[in-house]
């Protein structure tokens, strides 16, 4: 399978989203599971609950966003910042994670079945309505963002 990189477009953001949370981590794995975390209670309290299709989807990318800027995107000293919003409908669900590494561009390609990483974008990609990378305005890096589309659980 040939590697293909994911569409680098500026993506609009959301109309005026009724939920928001916006935060920076350390780049450690300690600030990634921790990111993983606030994203999974910030969606059950804006009713999304635990172990729904749309709270444990969300919380699943933001797993493998939030371990990519640790892993690839880490430069010493500087934290990812990631934004959790929800539409005013509740129906779609965005999460984007910055960091601050622009030399590592982000390829698809299929890992061979013994490899113990090289999945993570995959799933992102099989997951998520819509995705991208979009350059990080006015400084060094890049927001990796996924759309999540979904029925509001008290419809």
């Amino acid at each position: 399978m040939k590697p293909t990189s994911p569409p680098i477009q500026l993506s609009p953001a959301l109309p005026t989203s009724t939920h928001e949370f916006d935060m920076c981590f350390t780049s450690t794995p300690r600030g990634a599971r921790l990111a993983r975390r606030l994203v999974s209670h910030r969606l059950h309290e804006w009713g999304h609950p635990y172990n729904t299709p749309a709270n444990d989807t969300t919380t699943l990318i933001a797993a493998e966003l939030t371990a990519n800027a640790v892993r690839h995107g880490h430069v010493p000293g500087r934290d990812f910042r990631l934004r959790l919003t929800v539409n005013p409908d509740g129906t779609t669900i965005r999460i984007e994670v910055t960091d601050t590494r622009t030399e590592r561009t982000l390829a698809l390609s299929a890992p061979t079945p013994d490899s113990e990483s090289g999945r993570g974008l995959l799933l992102v990609a099989a997951l998520a309505t819509r995705w991208g990378v979009t350059p990080r305005q006015a400084a060094p890096g890049k927001t990796v963002w996924a759309e999540i589309n979904t029925v509001r659980p008290d419809e």
